[in-house]
């Protein structure tokens, strides 16, 4: 059994900051990619950023320059960094990681249950 479990979601005022972090648990043998994705109130889940087991990053283009993913393989553990945030960043934030469960040796994707993240204007 695999969970991803996050935190750091909240309330900011816009120009604020925040940082979420997600961590892997369970039987694991292996953590590929993970990402972040958001899901704002009446709109579909889109990608907000991804890396990858080696530290690739790409950024969908309204976080580039305010964003930053980053990852501890040790940890087993994604984070997301949010600066300059504004209300459009509003939405609940998903964390998704490709793990290989020791359990089956077979890749799948797995979700975290969502963090708010609530920016006033």
């Amino acid at each position: 059994q695999v969970q991803l479990v996050e935190s750091g979601g909240g309330l900011v005022q816009a120009g604020g900051s925040l940082s979420l972090s997600c961590a892997a648990s369970g039987s694991i043998f292996r953590i590929h990619a993970m990402g972040w994705y958001r899901q704002a109130p009446g709109k579909q889940r889109e990608l907000v950023a991804t890396i990858t087991s080696s530290g690739s990053t790409s950024y969908t283009d309204s976080v580039k320059g305010r964003f930053t993913i980053s990852r501890d393989n040790a940890k087993n553990t994604v984070y997301l960094r949010m600066n300059s945030l504004n209300p459009e960043d509003t939405a609940v934030y998903y964390c998704k990681a490709g793990v290989v469960p020791t359990t089956t040796l077979t890749f799948r994707d797995y979700w975290g249950q969502g963090t708010q993240v609530t920016v006033s204007s």
